[in-house]
């Protein structure tokens, strides 16, 4: 329960950190006596970057100040209840003097153990068949989602990251130096999944592929490009897009430009104020996508289509596109600069948490988020 607790004198930042550490979906807030000052959830924090927060900013500013709450003296079945009714995953627990006493989770009560589970997704279909130019030399015999980050081919910790999140069934769409890629991941039962290759015969653009996938889909489709190094939490996602229902969910990252000059606001002629060094941020793609299967048969079969065209065409529907702002680690290995600055973080959080007896893939999910952050 203590790594769930925070004071609310602390930013985003920590609340973040808190939400991981403690796995119970939410940071509770407390003051200096231990009394509860409301609660900060996943939600409210990537709500928050939609609305233009920044991490450095107060907790207190996005905190949900009057939370559901349990007292000690309550039964479990009333805690239950209480819990289904809002809709919650988890909530604090507090005695007669309004003080934290623990954070109690629906799925504890309930003998269920999914908290990170995103098995509401009928599969994911990772995008491999590029040719990865702009790696050359690294690609021209090795297929792009097999080069190594920190000593693991990038599409084997997609694999895994999947195979972890509870999905059962991977489509992988393939093109270029196909056979390697399906050399090294196989049938994926050593990743307890099944995989199933998409062959491209002609180049089908970035979703294209999709219209390749046979069986109808009783779920969203979990979309991912082949290039993407992420830690991104899948549940959080899922949770997202059935909150808002729509065509597809984008997830997406802040990127902003530092402008190094003093930029002029001007009318005509006239100067009507300096803006000293501003930056802008901007929403951009991050190459992950909840898809709802409305959306999926929307892909035209065996044709060029990109994600682009979808995302248009979704927007047009009733039900729309929502975004979904990532705050967990994600690079775009498109580039050696980009590769070398991955494997580079990846040193690091290894180095930082020690020799791990096996792969800890939550331990080094959370501290390349926290090196993100700060």
């Amino acid at each position: 329960m203590e790594k769930c607790l925070i004071n609310e004198s602390v930013d985003v930042r920590a609340a973040i950190l808190a939400i991981e550490l403690g796995q119970k979906g939410i940071a509770v807030v407390i003051d200096a006596n231990g009394c509860l000052q409301g609660v900060v959830t996943d939600g409210d924090v990537r709500r928050g970057l939609l609305a233009g927060l920044k991490l450095d900013e107060p907790i207190t500013t996005i905190m949900n100040r009057k939370p559901t709450k349990a007292e000690r003296k309550m039964s479990q079945s009333s805690i239950i209840e209480l819990l289904q009714q809002g809709e919650l995953e988890a909530l604090p627990l507090v005695d007669s003097n309004n003080c934290v006493v623990d954070v109690i989770l629906l799925t504890d009560l309930t003998q269920r153990n999914d908290t990170e589970k995103a098995d509401g997704f009928s599969c994911a279909l990772i995008m491999a068949g590029g040719e990865g130019r702009r790696l050359l030399p690294l690609t021209e015999n090795l297929p792009k989602p097999l080069v190594e980050v920190g000593g693991m081919p990038l599409i084997e910790r997609q694999v895994r990251r999947v195979a972890n999140a509870g999905m059962d069934k991977v489509y992988i769409a393939v093109n270029y130096l196909a056979e390697m890629i399906e050399s090294h991941l196989g049938d994926g039962s050593q990743f307890g999944v099944e995989i199933q290759y998409l062959h491209e015969q002609q180049k089908l653009g970035t979703a294209g592929a999709i219209s390749l996938i046979q069986e109808t889909l009783d779920g969203p489709l979990l979309l991912m490009n082949g290039d993407v190094f992420t830690s991104i939490n899948f549940r959080y996602l899922l949770d997202f897009h059935y909150t808002h229902q729509p065509f597809m969910t984008v997830a997406a990252i802040d990127y902003h430009i530092e402008i190094p000059y003093g930029v002029i606001k001007t009318e005509g002629a006239y100067a009507q104020y300096l803006e000293e060094k501003p930056s802008q941020h901007f929403l951009c793609n991050a190459g992950i996508y909840a898809i709802s299967p409305e959306a999926v048969c929307r892909v035209p079969k065996n044709c060029p289509y990109n994600m682009t065209d979808l995302i248009e065409l979704s927007i047009s529907e009733n039900s729309g596109v929502v975004v979904f702002p990532v705050h967990e680690y994600w690079s775009d290995i498109g580039t050696h600069d980009e590769l070398n600055k991955a494997r580079t973080e990846l040193k690091i959080v290894k180095e930082t948490l020690g020799d791990l007896e096996e792969f800890d893939e939550a331990a080094v999910n959370i501290e390349l988020n926290h090196r993100r952050a700060a």
